[in-house]
This record gives C-alpha cells, sequence and structure tokens, in this order.
C-alpha cells in the first residue's frame, strides 16, 4: 500500500514535470510536418542521456527537426558537416600560439556545445570518428594535454545516407554501438507531403520557434526519470530480448542460429532499460510497462545486431530478427 502511495506520488511530480516537453513538442510541430516518432525518439535520448544515429535519404528534414528541438529546448546547436578531408582539430579543437605571451593555448572545437548535428558521420575518416566517440562516452575532449568537460546535456545526432556509399567509410561496430538508437528517417505520408509542399511553395518565412524549456527543466526530469520503478519482471524480459539475440536457439528461434552472427552487447540491454523509462516519463507514468520496451525495442537492437551470410543473400534485414523475437520472448 506504501509502495502504491509512492508511485502515486511520483506520477503527480512527473505530470508537473513533463509540461516542458508538451510545450517544446508543440513548437516544433509548428514548423515540422509530420515525423513526431522521431521527435519522440530525440526527447527519449535527451533525457536518457543518449546519442542517435539517424538513417534516411536527403530531402526528409533531418536538420531541420534537430535545429528546432534545440531552439525549442533553448539549448546550443552545432551543426557539423563531416567531410573526408577534415582532421580531429576541425572537431575538438586545436592548440593555437600567442605572441603575445610566447605560449600555446587551447581553442575548442565546434563539438562544445549541448546539441551537436554530425551531419553524414560515415564520411569522415577513422581519426574523427574516433575523437567524436571520445566526445560521446566520456563527455569531455582532450586538446594538447589538456582535459575539458562538454557542456551538459550533451547528445550528438548522427546522419548518414543509406544510399548512398561512394567516398564514405563504414562506421565502427564499437561507435556504433555508442549510440542508445538508430533512427530510420521515413518518408512522409501523402498527405503530409501534400502539406509540406504548400507550406514550402509559399514565401510567408517559416514559424520561429521559441525557447521554452528553463534550464533547471532537464535536469528535474532527469532525476525524476531515475526513480521511474521498474518490475524485476520487466527486468528480465529485457535481458531476455537482447540474450536471444546472441541465443536464439533458446528461445525457439534455431532459424537465426545460422542468420544472426553476433547479437547485441549488454549495453543493449542498459540502454533498453533507461529508454524505456524516458518513454514511461513522456507517457506521464512512474512506472515502464513491456509496451514502452517493446516500442523501442527495434531502434535500440537494429544497429547491435550483425546478420551473417545466409541472411544478407536472402535479403533478411535486422529489423526482421527483432520482429521474430519480439513474437517468441514470452511478455510478462
Amino acid at each position: 500500500m506504501q509502495h502504491a502511495a509512492v508511485l502515486e506520488e511520483l506520477g503527480r511530480e512527473i505530470a508537473e514535470s513533463s509540461v516542458f516537453l508538451d510545450r517544446a513538442a508543440e513548437q516544433i510541430s509548428s514548423c515540422i510536418i509530420g515525423q513526431k516518432e522521431v521527435v519522440r525518439r530525440v526527447f527519449i535520448a535527451l533525457l536518457a542521456g543518449g546519442h542517435i544515429l539517424l538513417e534516411g535519404v536527403p530531402g526528409l528534414a533531418k536538420t531541420l527537426i534537430v535545429r528546432s528541438f534545440a531552439a525549442s529546448m533553448n539549448l546550443q546547436f552545432r551543426r557539423i558537416q563531416f567531410t573526408p578531408d577534415m582532421l580531429p582539430a576541425d572537431l575538438v579543437g586545436t592548440m593555437v600560439y600567442n605572441p603575445g605571451d610566447m605560449e600555446f593555448h587551447p581553442r575548442q572545437g565546434p563539438v562544445f556545445a549541448n546539441v551537436i548535428l554530425a551531419d553524414e558521420i560515415n564520411r569522415s575518416p577513422a581519426k574523427v570518428q574516433s575523437a567524436l566517440l571520445e566526445a560521446m562516452q566520456e563527455k569531455q575532449v582532450t586538446i594538447g594535454s589538456a582535459t575539458f568537460p562538454l557542456p551538459s546535456p550533451f547528445m550528438v545526432l548522427a546522419t548518414q545516407n543509406p544510399i548512398e556509399h561512394e567516398g564514405t567509410y563504414l562506421l565502427p561496430e564499437a561507435q556504433v554501438d555508442r549510440f542508445m538508437m538508430k533512427v530510420i528517417v521515413d518518408y512522409p505520408s501523402y498527405e503530409e507531403e501534400l502539406e509540406i509542399m504548400q507550406l514550402a511553395s509559399s514565401s510567408l518565412p517559416l514559424a520561429e520557434i521559441r525557447p521554452v524549456v528553463e534550464p533547471g527543466d532537464i535536469a528535474r526530469a532527469r532525476n525524476l526519470i531515475d526513480r521511474i520503478y521498474v518490475d524485476p519482471r520487466v527486468q528480465r524480459y529485457i535481458v531476455d530480448l537482447v540474450v536471444a539475440t546472441r541465443n536464439p536457439a533458446a528461445y525457439g528461434l534455431q532459424k537465426l542460429e545460422t542468420m544472426i552472427e553476433y547479437g547485441a552487447s549488454p549495453r543493449a540491454s542498459i540502454f533498453l532499460l533507461l529508454a524505456a523509462k524516458a518513454h514511461a516519463f513522456l507517457q506521464h507514468r512512474a512506472y515502464i510497462t513491456p509496451e514502452d520496451v517493446k516500442s523501442l525495442a527495434f531502434d535500440t537492437l537494429r544497429h547491435r545486431i550483425i546478420p551473417g551470410y545466409e541472411a544478407e543473400a536472402d535479403n533478411i534485414s535486422t529489423d526482421d530478427f527483432i520482429r521474430d523475437i519480439l513474437q517468441h520472448v514470452q511478455v510478462p
């Protein structure tokens, strides 16, 4: 009875605290037609302290979504265009000589911002990707012999084009695993595209995004998310889903044994739990349900499963694997 009262009180706190996200979503929708699920995933990553890999063909407003999100949340935004001739110093900064005192001083690069849009991340060489990896994982950057903390909150939203491979560098599995979610940005519906076309053909300027979030809102939200209740059965359900990608036969999925070369790492379990808690927060709930987990399973697992040769030959995607796993793993 006492536990129920605590959850009820926490639910009231969450309902009051999460209002700022509704205000931010309203601001974003004033200039973004559709893509509501993509925007929801960006909110989840921010609340859970994760990063997102956005994959979609050009022209789907990925940059506009991220820019509008940062503006509505009152966060500093930087867009970094990744290119093959880019150097780590172009990202993190470098030591600059000052003739006045005849000493070198650090000059911070564009990565020092709250929200980083790493545009076409797979166009940069390995050294640049490893520099971004330190920033993503450690929330700090090393310039020369000095280490500098990055602003808080800090999140990276990286984009890549799935249909263009010339002049690109495949992201290492270690770096891909650092992203909490890989979100597929899909085409708009017929009605949405009609509205987009009508809006773009007008000479009127787009609605200006107003910052509607106070500096302490995000920190308070994260503190409440830490207190969200997770039933032990739901915890086991999350681990079951992840382990099923590594040992599918144990869950009655013998056909996937030869199709999955490597399954998801334990980081997938951690990120899936954190994302589910943030999703519950968006729903104004003080506890997570299996539905929270299932709704984020594709985004959290799809980039962590490496298909084998047989799957590639049969054109079977990692989303197909996750769909089978969700159908076979028992829901608590």
